[in-house]
């Protein structure tokens, strides 16, 4: 009988080991879940989804729901800072401020070769034109279906 009695203990000592490292188990789990609903959290859920500066977005599309993540402003390039491209700066000024201004504006299409500065201008523009309400989208190649829904 005491044969019989150890081993009934033995296995109640191993099922209260295994039922602890279950709970452990899932307190990491619940952890491990929360931070995933945090970070992928539906952006559709926030009412205050545009906070921020309130300048510069960047378009996300999630399980093909899109929307304006904010990027927090860092002060860096500005538009006196570009030297050797004073037509294009010229161009581009006076479009944003047409634009800005409710005027008639053009589209704008940069391009050249990397590190010629198309980046560069576009983020000089906002604190150029940070007090006269200029905000900036980035959206991605593959998203530019989604500029009717922006």
């Amino acid at each position: 009988m005491k044969e019989t009695e150890k081993k009934r203990e033995e296995g109640i000592s191993h099922q209260v080991n295994l039922w602890g490292k279950t709970e452990r188990l899932l307190d990491r789990f619940e952890a491990l879940l929360s931070r995933v609903e945090e970070r992928f959290a539906d952006p559709w859920v926030s009412e205050d989804r545009l906070d921020g500066d309130g300048q510069i977005y960047r378009w996300e599309n999630r399980r093909g729901r899109g929307f304006l993540k904010p990027i927090p402003f860092q002060k860096g390039i500005e538009l006196d800072d570009l030297i050797g491209i004073e037509r294009q700066k010229e161009v581009l000024v006076r479009n944003t401020r047409q634009f800005l201004r409710g005027y008639e504006a053009n589209n704008v299409l940069l391009w050249g070769a990397r590190g010629t500065g198309k980046s560069s201008l576009i983020r000089a523009l906002i604190p150029a034109f940070r007090d006269e309400g200029l905000h900036l989208i980035e959206v991605a190649k593959e998203d530019l279906q989604d500029l009717p829904d922006i």
